[in-house]
């Protein structure tokens, strides 16, 4: 019996001692595995450190996508789009309405030359080159067609020499701004269209009376006038004169030329909205001079100054009459053809300074070697080496008027190559300053067009695009639930769930 009880406590020794060993072994495992757990999920992690970046953008080396551009089909890679995610062809949902599902492409029916541009600026990261052969308005219709973006937009423009848009600030009253739209901006109505013409007519009268002014019949009139004021004598008794220049009827045309001259100039200050701007502008710099001649005449027929000698008053009456020629000036407010030559007289600068040491050069050397040319013949007519001057310049613009012509056989030899060298002098920086001139008037000409072509619409949803913009309003005031949520988010999610041709799929389904 106490053998058999041993036996059974043995057994019930080695029971619980098996016991204790699976118990062990499992604690082990568990711990082994809860280890190898670990160590997976630090593998997992370092995987996820080294591979950090192909989520963003090493996840799509194996997707592409390809775009069919009337007939032109191209490849590329999503990452490559995804660099630019605010673009049409950068955000999946907008170019999914150009998916075409049984081809598996998108299909643009645009430009295919300026498309070989578009793809270029989003394989290069951002830089922008217009083909030579694509015109200036097509190209900026793809731009905005692609929507890249205002400020590549802004940067294009800036490349190709377009100048900065200054925004210049209305008036914060309705009645300036009204006026001043009126007065500064001639195309902004047709009330203004009305100001503009009578303005340019305003100027061709006051243009004419200071020309017709001058002619004998007119001018014996005015300066027998001018000079008995003058001298306080009657130069004619039997030409009957004035009592003032008041009574002349040029003076009366030009009165009222100056009164619209000074009330356009006065409304155009008067709703300024920026005094300094309008000191600093080059147009009413134009607008004042020509208008100054007129009031100093008037103070000078009014003060009647007697101390002053008679050259003097003539010669500050003969300057007021050139300063008014000056009037024909404000003719460029209203003319774009002005206006260019201006910007291409600006930007010519250098190469007219290089025209004008050339030519002073030339003169200097021809002047001198006609002058000891012609030094021995007994009537020449260049005694000197400044009164050989004006010979040097007539004959190397070419004109010739033929006053000074060198008699001798040295002389000659001197005049011809005089017309050689102005001829190869000139022509040297005339082609950059005609270059200027046909880049500003193209690009006037080009940034006028605004004639608005209606492509042809290739996209299955183009018609829904209104409605899905007012949704989208509609979800930001007020978020929808359901199924179209789920395959909205489907179409934005980040490209881990999947390739971008997915979203294109899911909007699709949306749809």
């Amino acid at each position: 019996m106490e053998s058999s009880d041993e036996e059974r406590g043995g057994g019930r020794k080695d029971c619980d001692g098996e016991k204790d060993k699976q118990l062990k072994e499992q604690l082990n495992c568990e711990e082994k595995g809860v280890i190898e757990l670990q160590e997976n999920d630090k593998e997992r992690r370092k995987d996820g450190r080294r591979s950090g970046t192909l989520w963003r953008s090493g996840w799509a080396l194996s997707e592409r996508l390809a775009i069919n551009v009337s007939g032109m089909r191209y490849e590329t890679q999503l990452r490559t789009l995804a660099q630019f995610p605010d673009s049409m062809l950068g955000d999946p949902r907008r170019r999914s309405r150009y998916f075409d599902p049984l081809r598996n492409e998108l299909f643009l029916d645009r430009n295919r030359a300026c498309f070989d541009a578009i793809l270029y600026f989003y394989q290069s990261g951002g830089r922008l080159r217009r083909p030579t052969n694509i015109p200036l308005d097509i190209f900026m219709d793809e731009l905005l067609f692609y929507e890249l973006g205002e400020d590549v937009i802004d940067r294009f423009k800036e490349d190709e020499g377009f100048p900065k848009e200054e925004e210049r600030p209305l008036p914060s009253n309705e009645i300036q701004r009204r006026l001043w739209m009126l007065f500064e901006h001639p195309e902004s109505s047709s009330g203004a269209r009305i100001i503009a013409i009578i303005s340019v007519m305003v100027i061709v009268v006051s243009i004419l009376i200071f020309c017709l002014e001058t002619l004998p019949e007119f001018r014996l009139d005015k300066e027998a006038r001018e000079a008995s004021h003058i001298l306080l004598i009657n130069v004619s008794e039997n030409m009957p004169l004035p009592q003032s220049v008041f009574q002349d009827p040029f003076f009366l045309v030009e009165t009222m030329c100056i009164c619209w001259f000074s009330f356009e100039l006065l409304m155009r200050f008067a709703c300024c909205p920026s005094k300094t701007y309008f000191f600093k502008d080059v147009m009413n710099i134009i607008d004042f001079s020509a208008i100054l001649p007129y009031f100093v005449t008037l103070g000078t027929e009014m003060a009647k100054d007697n101390d002053a000698t008679p050259a003097t008053s003539l010669a500050i009456i003969r300057v007021i009459r050139l300063v008014r020629v000056f009037r024909i000036f404000k003719l460029s407010r209203h003319s774009k053809g002005l206006q260019i030559l201006g910007q291409t007289l600006r930007a010519s600068m250098r190469e007219l300074g290089l025209l004008i040491f050339f030519l002073f050069i030339g003169v200097i050397l021809f002047s001198s070697a006609i002058y000891f040319a012609e030094a021995d013949h007994k009537n020449t007519a260049f005694i000197s080496i400044p009164h050989a001057f004006w010979w040097a310049v007539v004959t190397m613009t070419t004109v010739g008027y033929g006053d000074m012509c060198p008699e001798t056989v040295w002389g000659k030899l001197v005049g011809s190559m005089c017309a050689i060298a102005g001829v190869l002098t000139i022509s040297l920086p005339v082609p950059v300053i005609v270059s200027n001139f046909s880049y500003f008037y193209h690009r006037e000409t080009e940034c006028e067009d605004q004639t608005e072509y209606n492509h042809v619409k290739t996209s299955l949803w183009e018609d829904e695009e209104e409605e899905e913009e007012e949704e989208k309003k509609e979800e930001e005031l007020w978020p929808r639930h359901g199924s179209w949520q789920v395959t909205s988010q489907r179409s934005l999610q980040s490209p881990r769930e999947g390739p971008s041709l997915g979203t294109s799929s899911s909007t699709m389904e949306s749809v």
